[in-house]
């Protein structure tokens, strides 16, 4: 009993053995079929990397041959472009050496212009490989659009077809930073003004202010404008026909109107017309004008300087006509501009006070471009600006401010502008002249005016000055004698003539300045002309003028 006891007790713990053993043969007969699969899958995962780095392989070797096949051909290319430069350089020297045999035939030295012809042509082409890469690249970038929205130039030739309507356009032509127009309506901006790109004003060599003519294309039903500035469309102008009268070849060969040499006023302008306008005889004597002068018109408010002005202008346009007149009206009330534009047979440029400082500086920069323009063609060309003051107002506005002001409020950079514009005014050695008078208000209770007027007053050469006295006791024209007169007028009047002319200021010298312009005044009107005037006063001494 006890044996079968002991039997029965250790059964489980032989179960126990039995089953622990059975475990391990199963976990090492697991191990052993993965590692007989791990065997199996090596050789496979062998052959994918072995296939795999064959294919880099190819790969490389593929695109090795590529890039020696991409340098092989930009050598060709090199090459062709060498061989090509060197038989467009053989074709020159024999056409030089022919040229050169046929001059030297005709007796004329050739060596220099040769060498003068290859020079240009070396830089004209750029003059190494180099260059010509640059110029491809510009030649391919050509007919793009700029960031600015305007469009870089293309051959008008390549714009035109077959079937386009051609409309001619005329205009002064306003050159901006990077684009210009041809404003067919005036001197300032307008809704019909053509587009010119900026390759074609250097290629032609076109100034601001020249006066072109030239063609657009007709745009079709639903074409939209080809030249464009910001969100603004224009039609672009597609052909030059002419620049100021003349062709653009002759017209690049012009002399910059800084280039011309500066002289003082050699041909007097006659402004007496009639013997009851007494306005243009006074002038004459105290303050006579020539050819290039530099004159201001020094007028304090409600003196008559409008009604001088439109007198000055008709007497212009009747004694020399050959001048070009141009009055300028800046910052002015519209029915004057009316007025001027009716009285005065002449071009008439404004820009009322109700329009921005920007459309005045517009208008007076332009015109005087316009007048620089005429000067250097050898035209003689009379500008009346009404007024410097104003000019000078609607440039402290509209021009960024330079920190510097001066007393008054005035900008200190915005004083120059007007100066260029006043400085302009030139008698031209070979032919030509530009004649300012511009007025000048005094006596306003501005500050500013005072300033403005300050630094013009001595750049003159000529000063009419008008008096607010004589203006209230509505004496006319209100002129002070005195104040009034021109630089070197030795030169404008003959000998004889310059002595009368001192003896008669002495005379109104010695009254106060009322009496003396009465004098004058009633004198004038018991003589038909000045020359009788002047006989009158010669008659009281012993000095004889000649009657020539």
């Amino acid at each position: 009993e006890q044996a079968a006891q002991a039997e029965g007790e250790g059964a489980p713990v032989r179960e126990g053995r039995r089953q622990r053993s059975r475990q391990a043969q199963d976990e090492r007969q697991a191990g052993r079929g993965q590692n007989d699969r791990q065997q199996g899958e090596r050789p496979q995962y062998d052959r994918q990397q072995g296939e795999r780095q064959q294919y880099d392989r190819q790969q490389g070797e593929r695109q090795q041959g590529e890039r020696q096949q991409g340098e092989r051909g930009q050598y060709d290319r090199q090459q062709n472009d060498r061989q090509a430069n060197d038989r467009q350089q053989s074709e020159r020297g024999h056409d030089d050496r022919q040229q050169g045999e046929r001059q030297h035939q005709a007796g004329q030295p050739v060596g220099q212009q040769n060498r003068a012809g290859q020079q240009a042509r070396y830089d004209e082409e750029g003059g190494s490989r180099r260059s010509r890469n640059r110029q491809r690249s510009r030649d391919r970038k050509r007919g793009r659009t700029r960031e600015g929205g305007a469009q870089d130039w293309v051959d008008a030739d390549l714009l035109v077809q077959d079937d386009d309507v051609l409309v001619p356009v005329a205009g002064i032509l306003d050159v901006l930073d990077n684009y210009a127009f041809v404003r067919t309506s005036g001197y300032l901006p307008g809704p019909n003004d053509v587009y010119v790109p900026l390759g074609m004003v250097k290629k032609n060599g076109l100034r601001k202010g020249d006066a072109v003519t030239g063609a657009v294309k007709a745009l079709r039903e639903g074409e939209q404008p080809t030249g464009s500035v910001g969100r603004q469309k224009f039609n672009a102008l597609v052909r030059l026909d002419t620049v100021n009268g003349s062709s653009p070849e002759e017209a690049a060969k012009r002399v910059e109107f800084q280039k011309l040499t500066p002289l003082y006023p050699q041909q007097r302008l006659r402004l007496e017309t009639e013997p009851q306008v007494l306005t243009t005889r006074i002038i004459d004597l105290v303050a006579p004008i020539g050819k290039g002068q530099r004159g201001l018109i020094v007028a304090p408010a409600k003196a008559g300087k409008t009604m001088i002005m439109q007198t000055l202008a008709n007497a212009i346009t009747t004694n020399n006509p050959e001048c070009h007149l141009m009055v300028v009206l800046v910052d002015e009330r519209p029915e004057e501009v009316t007025d001027m534009q009716r009285a005065v047979k002449g071009e008439v440029i404004s820009s009322t006070f109700d329009r921005p400082a920007e459309d005045h500086t517009t208008v007076a920069e332009l015109a005087i471009e316009r007048a620089k323009r005429l000067v250097e063609l050898g035209h003689d060309v009379v500008v009346l600006l009404d007024s410097i003051t104003k000019l000078g107002r609607a440039y402290n506005l509209a021009a960024p401010a330079s920190g510097r002001i001066l007393s008054g409020g005035v900008d200190s950079a915005a004083l120059y502008p007007p100066k260029k514009f006043f400085g302009a005014a030139r008698n031209i050695e070979n032919g030509g002249s530009l004649t300012i008078l511009a007025t000048a208000l005094v006596e306003t209770g501005s500050k500013m005016d005072e300033v403005i007027f300050e630094e013009f007053k001595g750049t003159g050469n000529m000063e009419l000055r008008l008096s607010r006295e004589l203006a209230n006791r509505r004496i006319f024209p209100a002129v002070d004698i005195n104040a009034s007169g021109t630089r070197r007028e030795e030169i404008l009047l003959a000998s004889e003539e310059l002595k009368i002319m001192w003896k008669l200021r002495r005379v109104l010298a010695a009254l106060d300045n009322q009496q003396g312009i009465e004098l004058l005044i009633d004198r004038l009107k018991k003589t038909k002309t000045n020359y009788e005037f002047l006989l009158q006063v010669q008659q009281t001494s012993s000095i004889k003028l000649d009657e020539d």
